[in-house]
This record gives structure tokens, sequence and C-alpha cells, in this order.
């Protein structure tokens, strides 16, 4: 075996000496870069809009703006907005200025993770992108509805990357594995079926993340070789993969929005009765380090949401969850999770407090504070019942059957019915009850309007 004349610790990152330099070198974002797509097409014309790129890591982001760049003879400048701020800005709209005027050639003014700048950085270039001094090219993981100003983001193309298949990521992989000049061919390094696959899905969808595993797992793997096992075929292993990827997380952002993709997705298989699906994403928001105790308070709220009285137990068992957790900790307190997740999944559903709830405020704040009707009061003074607080309730417990046909609302709201049970668990009960309750009110109001005639 050739020993290549570079250590390989001092070699640049593999992740960037395989970044593709043109499009056939590029991998993924076919419905981008597809013949006849957006994006190729807007290459080859050279006339390069605003954009944003919006994507995953390890996506082609930056790769894309460099290749936006170099089609077009374009000065590229490679802006950071975590390393950066207002002044580095001046400075490269001076020099944009200066090269338009001195040599007429176009800027292309890159700005990764531009979500990190706040509104009043954001309104720093945004003269210069409507003025036309350069193009602007914004890479973002989170939704730049939500990080973006308006303004910017109306004067720019926002573009959607997805996370790379399987596909794209053994391609990339394979070619870096051979790769001699950029790559780690020099090594004559092999993979194994089973070392590509644990590879492809350690990098879930980010080939960056998955090319830096590579690079640890080619030392582990020459590590391993020159002690004598087979130096003549070195070979990654899928122990090499393990150990290189031992310390490698799942894709999240408490604060972002795979925070928000995630939580609704768990909301959403637990009202359409899945504990499959309802598991799953349980486990996917714990493995990636989302805090239990939020997971429980959404527990809670989903019982009385989407639950509510077709399972009253369904608050008692989310409730007791949180209690639990609260006495045992992780890791043994994210069974009783599952098991909340399983129990409110499996139980029947109804959002008719949901939608009681709805009715009620809306008409409150349609109606305002309407006084309390006299016969609801009570009247503690003599003064009070002289205005007639109290004056003719009537208390259930002395009628028959404890009904009472007395208005609990005031005049303009009588008749209303907020709260509609359905016929599912409980509620079906609680249905049937007022249902009856009513019929036995009706027939004495009859009784009485006849006995009146």
């Amino acid at each position: 075996m050739s020993k290549p004349q570079t250590p390989l610790h001092e070699l640049t990152p593999l992740a960037e000496r395989m970044r593709p330099r043109t499009l056939d070198e590029f991998a993924g974002q076919e419905l981008l870069l597809g013949p006849g797509k957006m994006l190729r097409s807007v290459m080859e014309s050279g006339a390069i809009p605003s954009l944003i790129l919006w994507g995953p890591p390890g996506t082609g982001k930056t790769t894309l703006a460099r290749i936006l760049a170099h089609a077009t003879s374009a000065h590229f400048v490679h802006f950071s907005a975590v390393l950066s701020g207002v002044k580095e800005v001046r400075q490269i709209v001076e020099k944009a200025q200066e090269l338009l005027k001195v040599e007429n050639r176009a800027t292309i003014f890159f700005i990764d993770e531009i979500h990190r700048f706040n509104k009043g950085q954001q309104d720093a270039f945004l003269p210069h992108v409507e003025s036309g001094l350069f193009t602007l090219i914004g890479a973002t993981t989170e939704n730049p509805s939500f990080h973006v100003t308006a303004p910017l983001l109306s004067r720019c193309r926002v573009l959607v990357l997805q996370s790379l298949g399987r596909d794209d990521l053994q391609a990339i992989f394979e070619r870096a594995l051979a790769d001699p000049e950029k790559g780690l061919g020099n090594y004559r390094l092999r993979f194994t079926e089973e070392s590509l696959s644990q590879l492809i899905s350690l990098a879930d969808g980010d080939a960056r993340m998955g090319l830096n595993i590579l690079e640890i797992a080619t030392t582990v793997a020459l590590g391993r070789s020159s002690q004598g096992a087979d130096p003549a075929n070195p070979t990654i292993t899928g122990s090499d993969i393990e150990e290189a990827g031992q310390h490698k997380s799942l894709r999240y952002d408490k604060d972002g929005e795979e925070h928000y993709n995630l939580i609704s997705a768990l909301h959403k298989s637990l009202r359409d009765s899945d504990p499959d699906g309802a598991l799953y994403w349980l486990y996917r928001m714990l493995e990636a380090g989302e805090e239990p105790l939020y997971l429980c308070r959404r527990l809670i709220r989903f019982a009385s949401e989407d639950i509510g009285l077709a399972d009253p137990q369904a608050l008692s068992q989310a409730i007791a969850c949180q209690q639990a957790f609260q006495t045992l900790g992780l890791p043994e307190g994210t069974l009783a999770l599952a098991q909340v997740v399983v129990y409110l999944a499996t139980a029947p559903k109804s959002n008719a407090l949901y939608t009681a709830e709805s009715g009620v405020r809306r008409h409150i704040t349609r109606t305002g504070s309407l006084p309390v009707p006299l016969h609801l009061r009570n009247a503690p003074t003599g003064l009070m019942k002289q205005l007639g607080y109290g004056k003719g309730y009537q208390y259930a417990h002395d009628q028959a059957q404890g009904l009472v046909e007395q208005n609990h609302l005031p005049p303009e709201l009588v008749g209303s019915i907020f709260y509609t049970p359905t016929a599912r668990g409980y509620e079906a009960l609680i249905k049937d009850r007022l249902t009856k309750w009513r019929q036995i009110l009706q027939q004495r109001k009859h009784d009485h309007e006849t006995a009146q005639k």
C-alpha cells in the first residue's frame, strides 16, 4: 500500500476538498437542477436573481452559491452572519461599488446563516439589493418566513433544498473514497456493504456530516490496518463507522422549525389515533435531546384539546405521566411518556370542549360584559333582596329529578348552546344524558302550559 505524501490530519477537511466545483459534480436537488428546472435555467442564462437557499445542513447551499458565482464570473464574497457584522457589510459594499465602476464586474454577496442577522442588520444591505449593486444569496436552515424580514424576502426568490437521498449520499461517499486527488483514493480503502449503509444512515441526509464521519473512520481503519489487520487490503468496517459517528446527534433545533415540525407530527399522530406514529415522533424528539417535561406539558394539553370528556381519564393519565417523570427522571421516566402516548393515541377523540371554548370566547368578545341575571345573584343583604337579587331562583335539589327550567345565560344569549358532545367514548353518555334532561324539561314546560289553559 503506497503511503500518502501528506499526513491525514494535516489535510484540508475532506468535506471542503470534495466540494463540487461544477453542476456535473453536484449530487442531489434534482427538483432545482434537473433539465429545464428553475436553478439550472437561471444558471445557463447567466442572469442570477437574489436568492434565499433554505434547507437542512449539508445539502449544498454554499456549494450552489459558489457554482452560481463561477458561472457568471462574478466576484464572490462569502460572508458569515455568525462571525461578521454591519461594519464588514459596509466594506463589501465599497468593494462592490469599486468593482462595478472600474471593471464593470458584478458581485455575488453570499450570506451564510442569514437567519442570524437581526432586522437592523438585514436592513443595512437591503438598499443595495434594491439598487442592484450586488446579488444577494442567503443560506439558512430556518424558515425564512420567520427569520428574514418581509422587505428583503420580497426581493428574493426562495429555493427549498431537500435532504440528500441514499443514492446521492452513496455517490458522494464512494467518490470521496476513490478520488486520489481530492479524496481518500491514495489509501486504497474500500467499504463493506454494512459500513456504507451505516454511513448513509448516520449522515441523515447531510453530506458534510457523512464526509466528516468518513474522514474519522478512515483514520480508525488505517490505524487498525497498520497493526497487522490485512494491510494490503484495508477496509472500512461497520465498527469503524460506528466509532467515528458515536457522537453524531439527530438533526434538531429546539428553537427552530424542526422542533415545531416534530411536535406537530406527534400531535397529529395522536389525534389520528396512530400509536406507532406517535411513538416514533416521541422518541425522535427524545433522542434529539428535547426536554421531556415540555413533552409532558404538550400531552396534558392534548388530553383536553383532542380527547376531553370522550375519555375523562385522559387528563389524569397525562398529569400522572408528568408526576412519574419528575419522580424517575431520565432514562427511566421516558417509559411513562411512552405509556401515556399510547393511551392518548388509543383513546376516543373529541374536540367538543375546544370548540365550546372557542364559541364562548367569540360570544364574550362580541357581546362584552353582559350583566348576570338577577335570579342567579346571591342576596346576602336586605338591600340586595329589595333590588331583586336572587328573586325567582329555583333550587335544583328541591325539584323532581334535580332539574329546573331556568335560564343561566344573560337574556341576549338565551338559547345558545356552546358544548355539543360527540357520540364517542364517555361523551356518548353525556350526550344521551343531556338529550334526556332537555326532553324532560320540554315535557314539563308543555304540561305547565297545558295546565294554564
